[in-house]
């Protein structure tokens, strides 16, 4: 029998052996590697974060930090970009939510950062 895969977007096909008996009575249903089907028991998760305060400019995504482009102390105003992140070989910049003055900036450039981390701190 021959299935055909795909991992990462790549298709592959594959041949499978499977004996007559097995073949006449098998249902062809969807594989799942490394999801939680419905039987499946919920684990405990154990990655922990910093907590943002709501004044916290966060990061959107997992990366590294590329450059900081303020200093503390700094009055910012909305859609200023204030942190450049790395992430896949892609550049995202992180803009001033709104109208402040940059209270602490908690990361420093080069530094991995998760997603939801707070960058800057705004007063």
């Amino acid at each position: 029998m021959k299935l055909k895969v795909t991992v990462n977007g790549q298709e592959y096909v594959i041949d499978v052996e499977v004996e007559e008996d097995e073949q006449q009575n098998a249902a062809l249903a969807p594989i799942v590697i490394g999801g939680g089907g419905p039987l499946a028991a919920p684990t405990k998760g154990t990655a922990s974060m910093p907590a943002a305060s709501s004044n916290a400019v966060v990061a959107p995504l997992a990366g590294s930090v590329a450059r900081i482009l303020v200093s503390e102390g700094d009055e910012i105003s909305t859609g200023q970009v204030l942190v450049v992140l790395e992430a896949m070989k892609m550049e995202t910049e992180i803009t001033a939510p709104g109208d402040g003055k940059v209270g602490s900036i908690v990361v420093e450039a080069g530094q991995a950062v998760q997603g939801g981390q707070p960058l800057i701190e705004l007063v």
